[in-house]
Order: structure tokens, then sequence, then C-alpha cells
């Protein structure tokens, strides 16, 4: 499980040089990409107003495309809690984003399992949606069909153990999350730990209660 977090501090991005975390970036954020350092791009569309247009955002991603090789994904524009929504906004831009060079995922969202999936445009799949629609059965009946298919799976906002065990569980490759925005020195060996946890042998084992 590979866990791509802010560059918040330097610890932080002493630990994504030392192959221990990923990094995230967004193009609201204005991220620098660190040499040799794994990382993924988020669109910003969770944070409404955020999302700088499908233009500006494949000029964003031509301005980091030497950095496009340790790119795991980069996420097509999306609409929170609405599938069929991000399916009009996103089938457009899937293909604009591999021709960047860059490996598109597609955001799922709410009710995407009712839904034609459009596997064949994209390289992963990023789990958004609600938390209750991300935690249930039907997110992890998409896991499964992506994997079967040969793509990635992330799981976006997992900030505790007992999250990114769900995750892991049902066979995600990566998560993200927020943990390290705050307190770094503090939450960084917390991180660290629960990783460490999480990918030894019988880490992955579901946790009992809700993520």
């Amino acid at each position: 499980m590979r866990y791509y977090a802010t560059a918040s501090g330097p610890i932080v991005r002493d630990a994504m040089r030392a192959g221990r975390l990923g990094m995230i970036a967004t193009p609201a954020a204005g991220n620098t990409v660190h040499e040799g350092v794994d990382w993924c791009a988020d669109n910003s569309c969770f944070n409404p107003g955020r999302y700088p247009g499908d233009e500006k955002y494949l000029a964003w991603l031509a301005r980091h495309a030497a950095h496009a090789a340790r790119c795991a994904f980069a996420t097509a524009p999306d609409v929170v809690g609405d599938a069929a929504a991000t399916l009009a906004r996103s089938v457009p831009m899937l293909p604009r984003i591999r021709a960047a060079g860059f490996r598109a995922a597609l955001v799922a969202q709410d009710g995407l399992e009712r839904l034609p999936v459009p596997w064949e445009l994209t390289d992963g799949l990023f789990l958004g949606g609600t938390t209750r629609w991300k935690l249930g059965s039907a997110a992890a009946d998409l896991t499964a069909e992506a994997r079967a298919r040969g793509l990635t799976v992330h799981m976006g906002r997992v900030n505790s153990l007992r999250r990114l065990r769900h995750a892991a569980a049902i066979g995600c490759h990566s998560a993200d999350g927020t943990c390290l925005i705050y307190a770094p020195r503090h939450n960084l060996p917390r991180l660290l730990s629960w990783l460490d946890q999480v990918n030894q042998p019988g880490g992955t084992r579901p946790p009992t209660g809700r993520p």
C-alpha cells in the first residue's frame, strides 16, 4: 500500500525522497513536484471552485510532463457524489490526459455501479464519493472489477489506520489523506507506523466496526 500526502514541511519531503511516502499534487495547491519522488495528480474538484477548468488543468499537467513517468495517475474532473455527472465531465478528458503522457484515472462517485463504466478509457480508478458509498459494497465491487482488468485502484480521504486497513482489504493499491497537513512531526511517525502495519503479512485483515 502506497500513501500519497501533501508535502507539508521538510521531514515529510524527506520521507518522500526516501520512498516512504508518495506526494499528491493539485493545480489549486501549486505544489512543486520534487525530482525522484513518486506522486499523483488530483484535479482539485473536491473543493468547490478550485478546479481551474479543463484547459488550465491540461496546461498544468503539461508543465509537469518531465515527471510523468513517476506519476501513478492524474484524475479526470469529477462531480462529488454524482457518477452520471462525473462521467459526462470525465469521458472527454480521459483521452486528453493520456495524450499528455499521464495515466488517466476515473474518479468513482455514488451510483457508478449502476452505469456503464468506460474501462477502456482509464488506467485507474480513484474511489471518491460520499463516505458511506466509498466504504460500502459498491465501491468494493468496482475495486474488484478494476483489479481484474489490470487497473490500479486508489482511495481518497484516508486518515486513520482503520480506514487504511479497509482500503487495503478491498484491494486498493494506494490511498491519500490530509493527516500530515497539521502537526507533521507528530503525525508522520504515526502514519509510517500505520503503513508498516498494513504492509506486513496479515496487515490487510478487514477491521471490525465502521472504517
